[in-house]
């Protein structure tokens, strides 16, 4: 932890890049905001923002007044932590995989600037990149073995048509609506139907069961050949390329687990609902990947990128009066969705 007088310092030296990286230095800088601000000259003050917008580590920024909440450079920081024990959560989790947490900041560092389209692509190479990395081979090797489970009968995806009104309904309860291959090109091809179609009108996006998504089919992570060729899966086969195409239309409702692409995906729509028992985590961080359903485009595009890093980073759970606070969901209603 350093002070910001400090801090500003050190990376206006030649070796800032070195001295905060994951492969030479530091993986994390965590700087407090709290007394007065340095007294720099305007260019320096740009160079400084400069920097610590490109440094090669996660930037933390240790936030507990009102002044340090008004500080020039709040916005430059990857995250912001409200206390102590907010910061250690992160430090913890750069700690453990500190590629990983590289590479989830560089991408919202970048996804910011980007059409969301663009963005997406960005996301799925890093994905890609990750898949071949060091920390996604622990957490395979470190997991517990994949429950065979059977087939489940009928569509994984119930699609429905009134008048203008499409509705996609999530239906593999038994695995929570876990974002299978199957689920998968059922939401596209749900999906592709409506873009193609002026005349819908409103999609509504929903899960059976007593969770919305409990996010991607752990049972089939590692399965694809090579990265490469998982980036080229990706994007032929995109839900979120095409929830993005007809946000403006689409309407999700979410309950209980809504873990990754539980997650990721209903931030795409013009309106999320959420009943009281929605909860909202992205795990992908520990396992040596980041979010990769299209989370580190759509949820920046609501909460901002700094809370999208914070719960990538940490994979905390918030539950849905926080997702309401934070812009993450519109509404919360209590009992069933419709």
């Amino acid at each position: 932890m350093l002070p910001l007088a400090r801090a500003l310092e050190a990376i206006l030296e030649p070796a800032a890049g070195e001295r905060w990286s994951p492969l030479s230095g530091d993986g994390l800088l965590a700087v407090d905001l709290a007394g007065e601000p340095p007294v720099l000259e305007t260019r320096q003050w740009m160079l400084a923002r400069t920097r610590l917008a490109r440094l090669p580590c996660v930037t933390v920024a240790l936030v507990e007044s009102e002044a340090a909440n008004a500080s020039s450079v709040l916005d430059c920081f990857d995250v912001v932590a409200r206390s102590p024990v907010e910061q250690d959560l992160v430090k913890d989790a750069v700690r453990r995989a500190p590629l990983t947490s590289l590479a989830l900041v560089q991408l919202l560092r970048l996804g910011e600037a980007l059409p969301i389209d663009h963005a997406l692509t960005c996301e799925s190479l890093v994905y890609s990149t990750l898949q071949g990395g060091p920390e996604f081979a622990r957490w395979l090797a470190e997991r517990e073995p994949p429950t065979v489970r059977s087939a489940e009968a009928g569509p994984a995806v119930r699609i429905s048509r009134e008048d203008g009104r499409v509705q996609l309904v999530l239906d593999r309860p038994a695995t929570r609506n876990a974002l299978s291959v199957e689920v998968r090109d059922a939401l596209c091809d749900g999906m592709g139907v409506v873009v193609a179609d002026p005349s819908v009108t409103e999609l509504v996006f929903s899960g059976n069961g007593r969770d919305f998504c409990s996010g991607g089919d752990l049972s089939e992570f590692g399965t694809l050949p090579d990265p490469a060729t998982a980036h080229a899966v990706r994007s032929t086969r995109s839900p979120a390329r095409l929830l993005a195409q007809c946000a403006e239309r689409a309407i999700a409702h979410v309950h209980g687990a809504c873990i990754g692409a539980g997650a990721e995906l209903p931030a795409f729509c013009r309106r999320v609902v959420a009943r009281e028992d929605a909860f909202f985590q992205l795990p992908e961080v520990a396992m040596g990947l980041v979010p990769g359903a299209g989370g580190t485009v759509s949820l920046p595009r609501r909460i901002g990128r700094q809370r999208t890093a914070w719960l990538a980073l940490t994979g905390r759970r918030i539950d849905a009066s926080t997702a309401l606070e934070w812009g993450l969901v519109d509404e919360v209603r209590e009992g069933a969705h419709e």
